[in-house]
């Protein structure tokens, strides 16, 4: 009998995974936590107010891993069991409302809560941070998987008074407590999806601007960043305000806050009120020009209407979350760039897609398990061309249509394309055919909607259909160079140069650099790699060029094409950093450490400062481009062994990826191996685990 109720529980965990509740509706979640971080743990109580539905024998939340102090229902003990994914309560419930269930409980989180820098006493930055997106906050909070449940949630937060602690919502009070910690209490208004829940805690100052709607918006940053926040959030308010005005439906939360965070799993994420994205987009003015936080602050700031506001019911209607996003943070860089910058960066991603369908790798919209690029970007060619279907006024009643009838609610494709089928009273059966069920990119109806709409685009693709007629290379050239000349816009001249570099003659790359255009010299910098000797002067202005992109490939390229000179390139580039993965400075301390006699006397200093960039301190990005420039140079020290393995077990998947492929290259060398061997006593279990397995 025993077996039979063990296999039974089994079954029910099973079929509870990810599962709506029809018979119950959670209402609000009251929040309070305290977050150890030395025990990477987090202790808490949330109170759930739920009603009944329909009779039912048992309720349950997700909960990964949770162990439980305090199970009260309606102020009364309860039966409940808990397994590694779930607590249920087990009662029988009547219809009825106001019910409330209190849960205590501790848990240390697997993943989703993530603590930076704690192993460390010496970092400055210490952090925690979270990332929910998908099914995850359960791992830190009893809660729902399904993002069908939505609840208004009221958060309370204990920690170190020294830090900034910020979550959903607006801020009530911040209240000091006697132990030196400071309980920062945040409140909700409306409903949302628990895999929006966040919370992120650090040393922040932030400074605050107000939309034309008098809402503030409040712009985080790390003390010593003071200097990039205006380039980092240049054009926050714009964006706001474009945005609440095209949509034509009013923000529909209390505030808004962006928070930078140190080693983020993605460029950004949507939480509601409260988008966290990677500190690498804190940047300088130089940078702004070839990596700016626009489109993704963008990006996430249509989430709030676009999958926060109203949510997909599951994954096969994910294009109403991404596909939207994207297009709206293309149309918020129209607003500012103009048409041309927008109507490229169509044709570019139309370039990719087009190529995907021709590899036979085209994706449906409608596919729960498609990528991102077909999300994304195919997902946003889908609403442009929607628009043109149906024209702009209707497309704009219709959203606004859908976005109040379903404000607070899950959706479905269907639920969309109702609203624009009587905002504009045609059918769109061709269009769910064509655009979101189809594997297959539309290229024929997409590059004749780009050819309408730019001159340029048009222009460009009537000279690539006669430059194939040419055989002659002179005679492209002349095409080329005709074109060129006669071009006003510079994303025609940079897709020249990006598709037909190896056919300029000297005296058009001279004109090129000549023109003084920052994308230009930098496209022909890019495409270029074998410089003529009559260039060399016309390429070494590239390196006083205010763009990092631009300085990195450059010093590499004279490095290489002109050995004469690489003591003068080095002096020329030896106090630029670049990027905040220091893409620049990396290079330059390779560049200096093969080059015989530079700098003789600094040999040693060079080399530790490039071995030091593979430690944990540093963001993924610049630990893996040292890792990089080490390996294919002049190895890699035990120190260096020890901070691989280190990232072999990092959260970012990309990261740990690219540490474990590494290691299999090493291990291909038996010094290497005979070295990991020896490493090994120093490492932590999981590290020498994952090893020792290798090794094997």
């Amino acid at each position: 009998m025993r077996h039979l109720f063990i296999s039974f529980c089994l079954f029910l965990s099973i079929t509870l995974s990810a599962q709506e509740q029809k018979s119950v509706d959670f209402i609000s979640g009251d929040l309070s936590i305290t977050v150890v971080p030395e025990q990477k743990q987090v202790n808490g109580t949330v109170t759930y107010t739920f009603d009944i539905l329909k009779p039912v024998d048992s309720i349950f939340l997700d909960a990964k891993n949770f162990t439980f102090t305090t199970v009260r229902l309606n102020n009364k003990k309860v039966k409940y069991s808990v397994d590694d994914k779930h607590i249920i309560i087990r009662k029988k419930f009547k219809k009825g409302g106001a019910q409330q269930l209190q849960l205590s409980y501790e848990v240390q989180p697997t993943q989703t809560v993530y603590f930076i820098g704690w192993e460390d006493d010496a970092n400055k930055n210490k952090q925690i941070w979270t990332q929910g997106q998908g099914k995850y906050t359960s791992h830190w909070l009893p809660s729902f998987d399904d993002m069908n449940e939505k609840v208004v949630f009221d958060t309370e937060i204990t920690f170190d008074s020294t830090y900034q602690v910020i979550a959903n919502g607006n801020l009530i009070h911040s209240k000091k407590n006697a132990n030196n910690t400071t309980t920062w209490s945040y409140d909700m208004v409306q409903p949302m999806s628990s895999y929006l829940l966040a919370f992120s805690i650090a040393n922040y100052d932030k400074k605050v601007v107000t939309s034309a709607d008098g809402l503030p918006l409040e712009l985080y940053y790390y003390p010593e960043n003071q200097q990039k926040v205006e380039p980092t959030y240049r054009y926050t308010k714009e964006i706001f305000d474009f945005l609440v005005s095209e949509i034509g439906v009013p923000y529909p939360w209390q505030n808004y806050k962006q928070i930078p965070v140190k080693d983020f799993l993605y460029a950004g994420m949507e939480n509601t009120t409260t988008t966290i994205f990677s500190d690498a987009y804190m940047i300088d003015s130089i940078a702004f020009i070839d990596r700016n936080y626009v489109n993704i602050n963008a990006h996430e700031l249509a989430h709030q209407w676009f999958g926060n506001l109203v949510t997909e019911a599951d994954g096969q209607h994910h294009w109403l979350q991404e596909g939207f996003a994207t297009y709206y943070a293309l149309l918020a860089e129209k607003e500012l760039f103009g048409a041309e910058y927008y109507f490229w960066k169509l044709f570019d991603t139309a370039e990719t897609l087009k190529q995907q369908s021709k590899e036979g790798k085209g994706e449906s919209l409608k596919d729960p398990k498609a990528s991102s690029l077909t999300f994304y970007e195919k997902g946003a060619w889908a609403l442009a061309l929607l628009k043109e279907e149906v024209g702009t006024e209707s497309f704009k009643k219709g959203i606004q249509n859908y976005l109040e009838k379903y404000k607070f609610k899950n959706v479905k494709i269907n639920d969309f394309l109702v609203e624009i089928e009587q905002s504009s009273g045609q059918s769109l059966n061709n269009f769910n055919e064509i655009w979101l069920e189809n594997t297959e990119f539309p290229v024929a109806v997409v590059y004749d909607y780009l050819k309408n709409n730019s001159s340029s685009i048009s222009d460009f693709i009537s000279l690539q259909e006669s430059i194939n007629k040419v055989a002659d290379k002179k005679a492209q050239l002349v095409l080329i160079e005709n074109a060129y000349d006669e071009s006003d816009s510079i994303e025609f001249k940079k897709r020249l140069i990006f598709t037909y570099a190896e056919l300029f003659s000297i005296d058009f790359m001279r004109k090129i650099i000549a023109s003084n255009d920052l994308m230009l010299r930098q496209a022909l910098s890019l495409k270029t790699i074998q410089i003529p000797i009559e260039l060399q002067t016309d390429f070494e202005s590239l390196l006083e060029d205010q763009s990092y992109s631009t300085i990195e490939n450059s010093l590499y390229r004279l490095f290489l094409n002109f050995p004469e000179k690489r003591n003068t390139y080095l002096d020329t580039t030896k106090d630029i950093i670049g990027f905040s993965d220091k893409n620049v400075r990396l290079l330059w301390l390779t560049l200096a450490l093969v080059t015989e006699d530079y700098n003789s006397l600094k040999t040693k200093d060079y080399f530790d400062e490039l071995g030091s960039y593979t430690q944990e301190q540093y963001d993924p990005k610049t630990r893996e481009t040292a890792f990089q420039y080490l390996f294919q140079t002049f190895g890699l020290t035990d120190t260096n062994l020890e901070d691989l393995a280190k990232a072999s077990m990092h959260h970012s998947w990309q990261f740990k990826k690219f540490a474990r492929a590494l290691f299999d290259e090493l291990l291909k060398d038996e010094a290497y191996k005979d070295r990991i061997i020896a490493l090994l006593p120093k490492l932590n279990e999981k590290e020498k685990l994952y090893l020792t397995s290798k090794l094997e």
